[in-house]
């Protein structure tokens, strides 16, 4: 008798296939949020195989601080072009320009929390009742708490001490008038999950990714890339310097922190990954802000 295995990559995606198509059939006008990073890139290539020879049936919906990587925002219309899906745009400039949101004054100023507002206002402008989001559970203490159907009050605001049960592969998708859903199909998997996937299926990432030479200056610890939207503190000034980095995630360049490394193909990625003792979101300016920065901007209506 012939015993039939399959390795822990292929259990994820039949995982997250199938999350995704209770997504499309039980929401009336799902949307899949698109940062360009490695893990909205998996989210989107796994739903592309969810409805394959079909397109996807919902666009892809991007919310741009307008201080985004340029590498990131070219790669963005490569891969929604080859994918033949739908993009939509929800600009954060736009919101400081129609007065919605205030923006963030001083050196240190970030336009990431901003997103909030913009996502909230989008998802109600396109009537949006579920939206995909690439966040896992080993990601974050916050992201450690979410369901796969993480429900949205008609606020769009997150409630952790309410959220419903999950029996087996049993998800609950019913809603009032107003109300919406975020929902996670990597929920269950890690970090290693993620760049062996990609090497698996020979996904096309950003350059970010790998090594490449940057100017980069200190700030509280963390390298954060020179850019035209980046004031430097005089303190800052001296610790400027042309260094060999990547980026093991990728979001606002305001605060959005490289690490030094060698790293070049995705052997030497996930190589490193293996070895690595802080987070990947250990680079992260966003999440220092408090000890709770992740839950109090979910709860909010964030990511």
């Amino acid at each position: 008798m012939h015993t039939y295995r399959i390795n822990h990559l292929k259990q994820l995606e039949s995982e997250s296939i199938y999350v995704l198509r209770e997504f499309a059939a039980q929401f009336e006008k799902p949307v899949l949020l698109f940062s360009g990073g490695k893990d909205s890139i998996v989210m989107a290539w796994l739903a592309r195989k969810a409805f394959w020879p079909a397109r996807m049936p919902f666009p892809l919906m991007h919310v741009d601080t307008g201080h985004n990587f340029d590498e990131t925002m070219d790669y963005r219309d490569r891969f929604i072009a080859d994918i033949r899906a739908d993009l939509i745009v929800a600009s954060v400039q736009e919101s400081i320009d129609k007065g919605r949101v205030v923006e963030e004054k001083g050196p240190k100023a970030s336009r990431n929390g901003l997103q909030t507002v913009t996502l909230l206002d989008a998802l109600e402008q396109h009537g949006f009742d579920a939206a995909l989001g690439g966040g896992r559970r080993d990601e974050e203490k916050a992201r450690a708490k979410e369901r796969f159907f993480s429900h949205r009050d008609e606020f769009g605001q997150w409630d952790p001490k309410n959220q419903r049960p999950e029996l087996w592969n049993i998800f609950n998708g019913r809603k009032q008038h107003g109300e919406h859903f975020r929902v996670f199909p990597l929920s269950n998997w890690t970090e290693m999950d993620i760049w062996q996937y990609i090497k698996q299926e020979n996904i096309p990432l950003p350059s970010l990714y790998f090594a490449h030479e940057r100017e980069v200056f200190v700030r509280d610890g963390t390298l954060l890339a020179k850019t035209d939207f980046i004031s430097l503190l005089p303190e800052e000034e001296p610790t400027l310097e042309r260094k060999t980095v990547r980026f093991r995630t990728i979001g606002d360049a305001t605060c959005t922190g490289a690490t030094l490394s060698s790293a070049s193909t995705l052997d030497d990625i996930i190589e490193e990954v293996a070895a690595a003792r802080q987070t990947e979101r250990g680079g992260r300016a966003d999440d220092r802000r408090s000890e709770t920065a992740m839950e109090d901007r979910k709860k909010q209506g964030y990511f």
